[in-house]
């Protein structure tokens, strides 16, 4: 089981899609993240290339780009946004 920490601007993003999104997609993005203490590369997660711990999952119209730590157990959410160009442009 992994340990789940939100970087705080996962956390600002996080909050400003709470505001903004419907409840149900705000719950299925939030069970996607938790999922990942189970399971920290479900099917269908995607390596960011060019960065060595990244990686990022799909939940809807949502991405969620986090970093695994496997000899600590942890995964750190570092960014949740809608898909856009830009989306993963600050990891790499």
């Amino acid at each position: 089981m992994y340990r789940i920490e939100v970087s705080p601007a996962a956390d600002r993003d996080l909050e400003k899609l709470k505001q903004r999104i419907q409840r149900h997609d705000f719950e299925h993005l939030r069970a996607a993240i938790r999922g990942l203490a189970n399971e920290p590369r479900p099917s269908g997660v995607r390596k960011i290339k060019g960065a060595k711990r990244a990686y990022r999952i799909r939940a809807g119209n949502y991405r969620v780009v986090y970093e695994i730590y496997d000899k600590e157990n942890l995964v750190v959410i570092l960014q949740v946004a809608r898909r856009t160009e830009a989306t993963y442009r600050s990891q790499q």
